[in-house]
């Protein structure tokens, strides 16, 4: 996430329609990272306040803007399109006079507007199913009384989510229920496009054999493994090995939970970089990984810079721990990163960098943490 500011100098944030100091409309267009300030041009169509260039870009509000989505992504004025690339996604909604969920789906689909923004920084294909049979789709559908329930998922490319997870007291619940750390609309949804981009960027590819030595082989009976961990439980060994209890059910939600937990840490570290938030002089001292714990070594300077960044996110996240506790509230990163969740995670980060890893930045100096 970016830091973002009005051309009259309010600070303006992700899902902001209006500056609160002037007044001005305001939308994002995701493909150039841009969120500011709009003027009307005539015939319904915007331009960025302010914009250099001459004639400027021209878009149109996304439909839903004034839906329930509250949607303040544009559209390019010569696409056809009515809704923006995050709305066009959208294949069920639930019925939204139906008491919650016009507040379920504001949330939701601020959820996966973020989740998305994420995905284009890292240049990850997003193709709606209505494009291409092979694309992506996403289902919020609600469990209603006497019909079958709804279940979290992935299935050839459609992510369903259940309304109810936008519910604090539902999420709360089921985080007791199963055991979890940690449950949040976003996580849900990283975690079910970990299991689509597994099918686009592994599977049938030149990954899959480096894939079934660091996860194991994803060919074993899902079902049966699924089952087994919800009888058994994970294996005791499980957090010197695993992101999480679930990640150790299956090769496939191993896979899933370690993509999450990249996108986690590397939003949450571009954030605290656009935020110029300093943790150079944090008094913790840690143990740096070291290279024995990246997928591959080569090149040097993308392995040393991958690790400068998850060194960093220890030491931020003891940080933030420790402030949302002074403030008697769960951590915000409940996980330890173990070395080989590391590397699980270098290979997530090789698989989506691809030829580009040599150009991974290295942490910037606010996020240089001392080591011992």
């Amino acid at each position: 996430m970016q830091a973002f500011r009005c051309t009259c100098g309010q600070p303006l944030f992700f899902d902001n329609l209006k500056c609160l100091g002037c007044g001005a409309e305001v939308a994002c267009d995701p493909r150039r990272r841009a969120l500011g300030p709009v003027v009307p041009r005539g015939d319904g169509l915007w331009a960025f306040q302010g914009e250099a260039r001459e004639p400027p870009t021209l878009f149109r509000f996304c439909t839903h803007r004034f839906a329930a989505a509250a949607c303040n992504w544009l559209v390019a004025a010569d696409e056809p399109a009515a809704f923006c690339l995050s709305c066009s996604l959208t294949r069920t909604i639930p019925a939204l006079d139906r008491p919650r969920n016009m507040e379920r789906l504001r949330g939701l689909e601020a959820a996966k507007r973020r989740t998305l923004f994420s995905l284009l920084n890292l240049k990850l294909p997003i193709v709606p199913k209505t494009h291409d049979p092979e694309g992506l789709a996403f289902d919020f559908m609600e469990s209603l009384p006497g019909g079958p329930p709804v279940l979290t998922g992935h299935a050839a490319g459609v992510i369903t989510l259940n309304v109810a997870e936008a519910d604090d007291d539902y999420r709360d619940a089921h985080r007791d229920l199963l055991g979890e750390h940690y449950r949040t609309v976003i996580g849900h949804l990283r975690h079910e496009l970990g299991h689509y981009y597994w099918d686009v960027l592994v599977r049938d590819t030149s990954w899959i054999a480096s894939f079934r030595t660091l996860f194991g082989d994803e060919r074993a009976d899902y079902a049966q493994a699924l089952a087994r961990h919800y009888a058994e439980g994970p294996p005791a060994d499980w957090q010197g090995r695993f992101i999480s209890r679930y990640a150790a059910a299956h090769p496939w939600e191993d896979w899933a939970e370690t993509w999450a937990q990249y996108l986690h840490i590397r939003s949450t570290l571009e954030t605290v970089t656009a935020y110029k938030l300093d943790i150079s002089q944090t008094p913790l001292k840690t143990t740096p990984f070291g290279r024995d714990a990246l997928f591959s070594p080569e090149p040097a300077e993308a392995g040393a810079a991958f690790l400068g960044w998850i060194d960093a996110m220890v030491v931020l996240a003891a940080v933030l721990n420790e402030t949302a506790r002074s403030m008697g509230q769960p951590d915000i990163y409940p996980f330890v990163l173990n070395r080989p969740t590391v590397t699980k995670l270098h290979f997530v980060h090789c698989v989506i960098t691809g030829d580009r890893a040599s150009r991974t930045p290295p942490p910037p100096e606010a996020l240089a943490v001392a080591a011992e």
